[in-house]
């Protein structure tokens, strides 16, 4: 791995040293003009959003996938915030704890095994919201899939979702933040905070700390780009009340209803529905199998969502888009470029979540200059 970003990983770890959780300095930093001088958002072409960080590469969610990612030319890193047993938020994918990181081996915390109701299936394992915050710093990390690379398993640890703005503030450049507000119904029954406030509330508070506001395209929001992601729609409309950040409503297959209103895929994806989401968010990020369903692992007849969507003036942010040829569909012959060809040019979405930023940028600075202005959808590649 090249140097940049394992530098820039060591100052991260001294500017974090003791938890910004604990620091005053975090707000401190969250008043400096941190994008004075720094080359902008570029705002001309689809949007590169590092899915969980460079996570192609490196483990998912930790400082150096985020680094990878800027390095490589991401515009937004994303990433998914839970919180802890004593209430801070963290940035962390799954509700519980076995499938990246070192819980499993942990002895001291063998009793902490639970079963809980999640989105209406019984799930056991370590949970998140079982550990208080210093535990959770404890662990460490590993890549998720086990046909990437596996050199950096169990070097880094989870990260607070200060710590992850942090990161985007301190670029060299201005990099914007994507953060979903993950498991809202979960996180707010079994995570309590004084006052009553909710999970969403302390979400927001963590934002405006660190100067995170304004509609998009604003000027604020070109200072510090800003896009809120969910999959439950209550939670999008009450903080509705509490920012003005620009927010998307994420889509999941087409079996999974809403978390929270149990409404199914397709009455989210109806035309009323969008008429009426759209007086809260600004676009719609749908999973890519449902924009154009494949069939025998070729692609299908493409929906009109897109279109529908564009038509409303919502943008569409589909996810999620890999390298390895087990994602990739046979029209695409083993080239994650004809597939963004495909996404960019002939559908027309307007961002991408990718594992692979390096990859997707290469593919944007290559063609943004000759790319068609004429967003059609055509029939897929052959």
């Amino acid at each position: 791995m090249v140097s940049l970003w394992h530098t820039s990983f060591i100052v991260l770890v001294l500017l974090f040293l003791g938890g910004s959780h604990a620091n005053p300095a975090a707000r401190r930093h969250g008043q400096l003009d941190v994008n004075h001088k720094k080359q902008p958002l570029q705002t001309s072409r689809p949007y590169n959003i590092a899915h969980r960080g460079s996570n192609g590469e490196i483990p998912e969610e930790t400082a150096a996938a985020y680094l990878r990612a800027i390095e490589e030319g991401a515009d937004f890193i994303e990433t998914d915030i839970l919180a802890s047993k004593d209430g801070h938020l963290i940035c962390f994918h799954d509700v519980i704890l076995d499938a990246t990181t070192d819980i499993a081996n942990r002895t001291e915390f063998a009793g902490r095994k639970r079963t809980y109701d999640v989105q209406g299936f019984k799930l056991t394992g370590w949970f998140i919201v079982d550990f208080t915050l210093r535990e959770l710093k404890s662990l460490r990390v590993k890549q998720r899939y086990n046909f990437r690379d596996q050199q950096y398993n169990w070097k880094y640890n989870i990260l607070t979702f200060d710590e992850f703005i942090l990161i985007a503030l301190h670029a060299d450049r201005v990099v914007g933040i994507y953060p979903e507000i993950k498991n809202p119904i979960f996180i707010n029954q079994h995570v309590k905070w004084s006052g009553g406030k909710k999970f969403e509330d302390k979400f927001v508070e963590t934002l405006l700390k660190y100067g995170y506001k304004g509609k998009y395209m604003s000027e604020d929001w070109l200072m510090k780009p800003l896009f809120i992601q969910s999959f439950a729609p209550t939670s999008l409309i009450y903080i509705s009340n509490i920012t003005n950040a620009p927010k998307l409503l994420l889509i999941d297959e087409t079996t999974v209803p809403t978390q929270d209103t149990n409404q199914s895929y397709y009455e989210i994806t109806s035309n009323g529905y969008l008429a009426f989401i759209r007086k809260y968010v600004i676009g719609i990020g749908p999973w890519k199998d449902t924009i154009i369903p494949p069939e025998n692992n070729h692609l299908g007849p493409a929906t009109d969502l897109v279109a529908r969507a564009h038509a409303l003036n919502l943008q569409v942010h589909p996810y999620t888009f890999r390298n390895e040829n087990s994602y990739l569909h046979f029209n695409f012959h083993q080239d994650p470029y004809a597939e963004y060809e495909y996404w960019l040019r002939e559908i027309g979405v307007d961002a991408l979540f990718t594992d692979f930023t390096g990859s997707l940028h290469k593919y944007l600075e290559w063609t943004a200059p000759h790319q068609n202005k004429e967003k059609k959808c055509r029939g897929p590649p052959a």
